[in-house]
C-alpha cells in the first residue's frame, strides 16, 4: 500500500497513463533519494485526462510524465509547448510553474544523449526503422544534431511525411534494413523485439557487422534479439534502457532544476527490467 506523504513540504510528481508502470517511479524516487530532495513520485491510472490536468493545476503538482495514448491529446490542455515538442507533435512531460503548464518532449533529447554516449550525431548516416511516435522524436532530435537520417517504414507514405517534416530521406520500405551496412548506425524504433508482440529482430543478422552502431529502443526485454545478434557480430550496441534512462533524467532535471544522478537512476531501472550489459 502506498503511504500518502505527510510532510507538507514534499513536492509531488508522477505520471498519467492508461496502464501504470513502476519504471518511472523507480528512477525518479532513486534520484530524489540520491540528492536528498524533498520530492516524491506517484503513477496514476487515468481515464479522464482533462480532469487530471485540472487537478494538476488545483493541487500544485509539479510534474507529470505523459504516456500513450495521451501524448497528443494533452496538447490543447496546456498553456505552452516547447518548440521541440510542438515540432514532434507530442508531449511526454508536463511541468507546472505556479499554475502555468508547459509541455515538453524528453524522448528526443533522451535518444540523443543515449546515442552520443557512443558517437557524435553530426554527420552520421543513421537509418531509423519506423515512423510512429518514437521514430518522430528520434528523427527530429537526430536531424537537429546534424545527422543524415533515412526513415524506413512499412508504410512508405508515413516515412515520406516524416522525412519531409525533418529534412530526412525516406527509404522505399523496411527492406532497407537489409542494407544496414550502408549506414554508420541503425535504430529500431518499431515494436519488433518486444517479447509480448514480436520477438524477432527487424534487421537480418547478415546485415550486421563490426563497426556498425545498433540502437534498439525496445527495453522489454532489454536483451532483444537485435541486441544479442549485434553483440555477437561485433557491432557497437545501445540497448533500450539507455534512452529510457536519459528521457527520465531530462524529466528529473525539468522538475527539480538539478542534474540527474544517472548512476542511481540506472541502478533502479535495471533492478526493474533485469540485468544487462549496461555499457552503451
Amino acid at each position: 500500500m502506498i503511504q500518502a506523504p505527510t510532510d507538507a513540504r514534499l513536492t509531488l510528481c508522477g505520471s498519467l497513463s492508461l496502464h501504470t508502470s513502476s519504471l518511472g517511479a523507480a528512477m525518479h524516487l532513486a534520484g530524489y533519494r540520491a540528492l536528498g530532495l524533498p520530492f516524491t513520485y506517484l503513477p496514476f491510472k487515468v481515464m479522464d485526462l482533462a480532469g487530471a490536468i485540472t487537478g494538476m493545476r488545483a493541487l500544485g503538482i509539479r510534474g507529470f510524465g505523459i504516456s500513450m495514448p495521451y501524448k497528443q491529446t494533452v496538447l490543447p490542455l496546456l498553456d505552452a509547448v516547447s518548440p521541440l515538442a510542438a515540432a514532434i507533435g507530442a508531449v511526454n512531460t508536463v511541468v507546472n510553474d505556479d499554475g502555468h503548464l508547459t509541455g515538453h518532449n524528453t524522448d528526443a533529447p533522451g535518444a540523443v544523449r543515449a546515442f552520443e554516449e557512443v558517437q557524435p550525431l553530426s554527420g552520421a548516416r543513421v537509418l531509423i526503422l519506423g515512423a510512429g511516435g518514437a521514430a518522430r522524436a528520434l528523427a527530429h532530435g537526430f536531424t537537429e544534431r546534424g545527422a543524415r537520417v533515412t526513415i524506413a517504414n512499412r508504410d512508405r507514405a508515413k516515412a515520406a511525411a516524416l522525412a519531409a517534416a525533418t529534412g530526412a530521406r525516406a527509404a522505399a520500405g523496411l527492406d532497407e534494413a537489409n542494407r544496414a551496412g550502408n549506414y554508420d548506425a541503425v535504430v529500431n524504433a518499431t515494436s519488433m523485439g518486444m517479447g509480448d508482440i514480436n520477438a524477432a529482430s527487424p534487421i537480418p543478422e547478415a546485415a550486421l557487422h563490426p563497426g556498425l552502431l545498433v540502437m534498439d529502443i525496445v527495453y522489454k526485454p532489454i536483451e532483444t534479439e537485435l541486441v544479442r545478434a549485434a553483440r555477437q557480430k561485433g557491432a557497437r550496441v545501445i540497448h533500450g534502457g539507455r534512452m529510457l534512462l536519459h528521457q527520465a533524467a531530462r524529466q528529473f532535471e525539468l522538475y527539480t532544476g538539478k542534474d540527474a544522478p544517472l548512476e542511481a537512476m540506472e541502478s533502479a531501472l535495471l533492478a526493474q527490467i533485469g540485468p544487462a550489459d549496461s555499457s552503451p
